[in-house]
């Protein structure tokens, strides 16, 4: 399962229009390109019309006509926070907690962020979907969740005798991390998910992944090889193991993990208490483990809601988190029209995909 909608749609490369593709791609290149674009919803015509003077109307209206009939492209660069969600297609339990998943998907993320320079600072493996927080250190998050979701996707339908999708069809949640309360805000979510669903009393109780334990032990998370997908004497490694780092520019890692842990514990103190008053029991370990794959909850998930591409301490930070977003997809906008028509452009910094697939120019920071 290729995961390369979560940085703006795979149309960006219309079949209308294989002969404005850049003269340097290769023919193996054009069609590439070609049948990935076939899975995308089609842009917007931005750019396809001019009036008398030559002014293009599309490129400014381009961001606005764009929110209801496409993604929009986001903006990948080095030396950033995020918070990574996806769940399981129909909310099923394909995640349960089990030696063979938690092996598996750890070993699927170690991979992945070594081989993408991602240091991981928290997750936490649900039964039916996963949180991660994340520094991506060299603007390569996009391809750290697609080689981590196909793998993982891969591993778990082997192990279940499944042959359809893994993952759910919507786009991966990836929030930026605009500054340190944010990071830590997300820490204390990632850690605390297991408590705050009334499904155990304490986060070391949950029998599923939750890396809290050895972030705040300072030890490395490890994994073997899982041998019920990945061939005995194949390529990948017998075991991985990857340390969680706290960036430096968190601040002192003590007060961090001081932070995180009073936080952690007094959310598990409120939830007891909750419990305390409305009478309300935890599900328990038993009870998770015996619980079906094929088994989804019996609640009603919200649809069609907010998805927050930013999370900020306080409303002005947010405000300039979005205003920057919206000056690149205008940018963006703009020279993505004049690249497809034919005329030389120059993408802003940040632009991923086009710059991995189709070599254009991009703006350094």
């Amino acid at each position: 399962m290729t995961d390369l909608g979560h940085v703006g749609r795979i149309s960006d490369i219309r079949a209308g229009n294989r002969q404005r593709l850049p003269p340097s791609h290769t023919a193996r290149g054009r069609t590439r390109l070609l049948r990935m674009s076939e899975f995308g919803t089609r842009w917007p015509d931005a750019g396809r019309s001019r009036g008398a003077t030559g002014r293009n109307p599309g490129v400014t209206e381009w961001p606005r006509t764009c929110w209801t009939r496409c993604m929009l492209p986001r903006q990948v660069t080095p030396c950033q926070f995020y918070m990574i969600t996806r769940r399981c297609t129909q909310r099923q339990f394909l995640l349960r907690p089990d030696p063979a998943t938690n092996n598996a998907f750890l070993y699927c993320l170690i991979d992945a962020a070594l081989r993408y320079e991602i240091d991981v600072l928290l997750t936490c493996a649900m039964s039916n979907h996963y949180h991660a927080v994340i520094y991506d250190r060299a603007g390569r998050y996009p391809q750290f969740i697609e080689h981590f979701h196909k793998l993982l996707a891969r591993s778990q339908n082997a192990l279940r005798g499944r042959w359809e999708n893994f993952w759910s069809c919507e786009q991966t949640c990836v929030v930026r991390l605009a500054d340190r309360v944010a990071v830590i805000d997300k820490l204390v979510y990632t850690a605390a998910n297991p408590v705050l669903e009334h499904l155990v009393e304490r986060v070391h109780h949950w029998p599923g992944v939750n890396s809290l334990t050895a972030l705040l032990a300072g030890r490395s998370i490890r994994a073997t090889r899982p041998l019920h997908f990945f061939r005995r004497t194949g390529p990948m490694a017998n075991s991985l193991e990857m340390p969680l780092s706290l960036p430096s520019v968190l601040g002192p890692a003590a007060e961090v993990l001081r932070e995180l842990r009073d936080r952690v514990r007094l959310v598990e103190d409120e939830r007891a208490a909750e419990r305390l008053r409305t009478g309300r029991r935890v599900l328990g370990r038993r009870a998770i483990r015996s619980q079906s794959w094929r088994e989804h909850p019996t609640s009603t998930e919200p649809r069609r809601n907010l998805r927050p591409g930013i999370a900020a301490s306080n409303k002005w930070a947010r405000v300039e988190a979005l205003l920057r977003n919206r000056a690149f997809v205008e940018e963006y906008a703009d020279a993505r029209a004049r690249w497809r028509d034919g005329f030389a452009a120059v993408f802003p910094a940040g632009t991923y995909w086009l710059q991995r697939f189709a070599s254009i120019q991009v703006l350094t920071q």
